[in-house]
């Protein structure tokens, strides 16, 4: 169960009181809506911060003083969900019940995420230029690698091709020149704004109860006032015109990406038979386009479907040889055909149901599961928790997977050739 208490105006905690792990865990993220201009300061945000500390002025120090609570992780945290992006810290730590007798791990660990968060060592007005520097070439080479993951490049460029009036086409981390652009002091300038007029997100996961982790969260923010602005509401993808491109690049595999649009999104009560779908026609080893496209066709080498839930968006991509590519549209069009016409097998449904389920079942099996499953519903609006979800999964019949799969549209196609295929 998950309780939800208000610390102030916009800053938000939610705690699941769950006493099964050794490890205790707590996320600290700032929301803000996705857009060009701040999504690259964003992603660079929350490495700078853990470079360090005016106490702990290096890397060596923070992981020092790391150690010394029991070897607890703070790492960085960017996410986009749906039409917002998020900024900030995730901590992992050792539960207060396995330290020694009377030491409190979860005190002591908010009061340094209070360091890093809120004393940064500065010069002129700015964050410490060797730190900035130095994380915006890591952030550049991240962004970078992607041209070298072929198939991520090409999803990436489907995504900013499908979406180009919409902020779910702008790149979670931003773009390379966006991040080359950055000063010290304009970061910092972002930073205070965000500190001050976004609303500020806290997940735990422990065996503390709420009341006690809401006092160490408050004793974290002391001081930090603000007028946090509430954020626009979630809403569905906004669709321009459709488009079909092809580049070419020195690959020696074709990656075929094709993007749909639906009105079904996760706060749609429609929800569960589209992410069924999703799973029966392109989820795994057992679906439609794993075996008839892959395997009984052998048009492609790997093929799969993704549901991006808070924009209504699906996605297919398959691996292919040049020569085969009208062949694999076609059957991955036809295989959805399939499943608008309700051809779809009991073994198959039950197949999709099956693996779904498993994977809810799986939330609460590590203190970082449970925080990316609720922490990232609460803020795309999925209203469902995990018992609730597998629940509506069994209630969906075949004529609902037949109308959520009729509520898909192909809009754009973005293929990714060899240049002498």
């Amino acid at each position: 169960m998950i309780e939800t208490i208000t610390l102030s105006p916009g800053v938000t905690l939610r705690c699941c009181r769950d006493a099964r792990f050794k490890q205790g865990a707590f996320s600290v993220q700032l929301v803000t809506p996705m857009a060009e201009a701040t999504a690259a300061k964003n992603a660079l945000l929350p490495a700078v911060l853990l470079r360090g500390t005016a106490r702990c002025p290096d890397l060596r120090a923070v992981t020092r003083e790391l150690d010394d609570l029991y070897g607890a992780s703070l790492s960085p945290l960017v996410r986009r969900i749906g039409d917002y992006q998020t900024t900030g810290l995730y901590c992992g730590f050792m539960d207060d019940r396995f330290a020694l007798p009377g030491d409190r791990v979860l005190a002591r660990i908010a009061d340094f995420t209070r360091e890093v968060l809120l004393d940064s060592p500065l010069r002129e007005g700015g964050f410490l230029p060797e730190y900035v520097e130095g994380e915006k070439v890591n952030l550049i080479s991240t962004i970078e690698s992607e041209r070298n993951d072929k198939r991520s490049y090409a999803m990436s460029r489907l995504l900013e091709t499908m979406c180009r009036g919409d902020s779910f086409g702008i790149p979670r981390l931003g773009r390379t020149e966006q991040v080359e652009a950055i000063s010290p002091q304009a970061l910092r300038t972002h930073y205070e704004t965000i500190l001050r007029e976004s609303p500020l997100e806290i997940f735990y996961v422990g065996s503390a109860p709420a009341e006690e982790a809401a006092e160490h969260f408050q004793r974290m923010l002391a001081g930090l006032a603000g007028d946090r602005k509430p954020l626009p509401p979630q809403t569905g993808l906004t669709l321009g015109e459709g488009s079909d491109t092809v580049e070419t690049m020195d690959v020696a595999q074709g990656n075929l990406c094709m993007g749909f649009s639906t009105p079904i999104t996760n706060r749609d009560r429609a929800f569960p038979a589209m992410q069924l779908l999703n799973t029966l026609y392109g989820g795994g080893m057992t679906s439609k386009l794993f075996q008839n496209v892959r395997e009984k066709q052998s048009l492609c080498y790997s093929v799969s479907s993704g549901y991006y839930a808070a924009k209504g968006v699906m996605t297919v991509y398959a691996g292919i040889e040049a020569e085969t590519e009208h062949a694999a549209r076609e059957e991955i069009l036809r295989q959805l055909e399939a499943c608008r016409a309700g051809d779809i097998t009991e073994g198959e449904l039950t197949a999709a149901r099956e693996a779904l389920v498993s994977s809810l079942r799986a939330v609460h099996d590590s203190p970082g599961a449970i925080e990316s499953y609720y922490a990232t519903g609460a803020l795309s609006g999925l209203g469902l928790t995990p018992e609730a979800y597998m629940d509506a999964l069994n209630q969906v019949t075949l004529s609902d997977v037949t109308a959520a799969a009729n509520t898909l549209k192909l809009h754009t196609t973005f293929f990714l050739r060899g240049e002498c295929q």
